[in-house]
């Protein structure tokens, strides 16, 4: 959509001094218009014949990249609110620990005694609010959550859904292997984006779910690549983290890997580090990997860290 501004027809054809003479000069040329007399802080339409030009209206996905933010929410939210449809249409809110597959879809790990698992077994619809690492404390509301709509599989027997949620989740090994536990998948419809003051966005999934196509031995290697990097290479994750992603020093690892990024995490502490090009296969994800140690460890001798 388009804003609609008049101005006068002789206006039109000479140039209007905006950029030369600033906002005085501006005036006082309306002043001298006819037909423009300035009645206290209103100039008033004129009289006379006018132009028109069109001036496109800035829109929110003008101002910043929203589907970036929603990606890097998905990726760094341990923690969400889930909610589900009681039997009588109620909705029903509860807390779930999440993860995400390689394309950026929510996973969960849940028992068949919830209710919210009795209540997506007879209807999947769900909402999921994620809220980005800081934005709990001070004032919650500052912070950058986003909404996703859709729906929630069935229990899903995927190798590779519980290596990720585990990576993410050590501490549901104990009970991941119960009987009433599955591992599912939070399908998005749509997303609502709140990232800041002025920053609210609409979103599809295309917007902020990873294309995997095409990447499929790349995600086959996760597995080998990632435990590789964690019992070879501690080194460098941790210089990804501290020079590459300002992140205070400690015992990082790495949870996951995808086309487009790496997840850290270290103890409560989790990071993203997104990559400056996609990667689709084994070999590109090897050299990522690489041409990123060797930039942190050019930081690292650059700026040395403080004993």
């Amino acid at each position: 959509m388009a804003r609609a501004y008049r101005i006068p027809a002789e206006s039109a054809n000479s140039a209007i001094p905006l950029a030369t003479d600033g906002v005085a000069a501006v005036l006082e040329r309306f002043t001298k218009t006819p037909g423009l007399p300035i009645d206290g802080d209103a100039i008033q339409p004129p009289p006379i014949a006018s132009s028109v030009f069109a001036v496109p209206e800035m829109t929110n996905k003008d101002m910043f990249p929203p589907g970036a933010a929603a990606r890097r929410i998905l990726r760094l939210a341990d923690t969400g609110s889930l909610a589900t449809l009681n039997a009588d249409g109620s909705p029903f809110a509860s807390l779930a620990t999440v993860a995400t597959t390689p394309s950026g879809e929510p996973v969960f790990l849940v028992s068949r005694l919830a209710v919210h698992t009795q209540n997506l077994d007879r209807d999947p619809r769900a909402s999921l609010l994620l809220v980005a690492p800081g934005g709990e404390a001070g004032d919650p509301l500052a912070g950058a959550r986003l909404s996703l709509t859709g729906s929630v599989t069935a229990p899903e027997d995927d190798p590779a859904l519980k290596r990720r949620f585990l990576a993410r989740h050590p501490e549901a090994r104990g009970y991941s292997g119960f009987p009433d536990f599955s591992f599912r998948r939070f399908m998005p419809a749509g997303a609502h984006l709140v990232a800041g003051f002025g920053r609210i966005v609409d979103l599809a999934p295309a917007d902020f779910l990873i294309d995997v196509t095409g990447a499929e031995a790349m995600i086959e290697s996760e597995e080998g690549a990632v435990g590789h990097m964690n019992e070879d290479h501690a080194e460098a994750i941790a210089l990804y983290a501290t020079r590459l992603l300002g992140q205070p020093d400690g015992e990082w690892r790495m949870t996951g890997a995808d086309p487009a990024g790496a997840d850290l995490r270290c103890g409560t502490l989790r990071a993203r580090l997104d990559f400056p090009a996609p990667v689709r296969t084994p070999a590109e994800l090897r050299k990522m990997l690489i041409d990123l140690a060797g930039e942190a460890r050019r930081r690292d001798t650059a700026f040395p860290a403080a004993s």
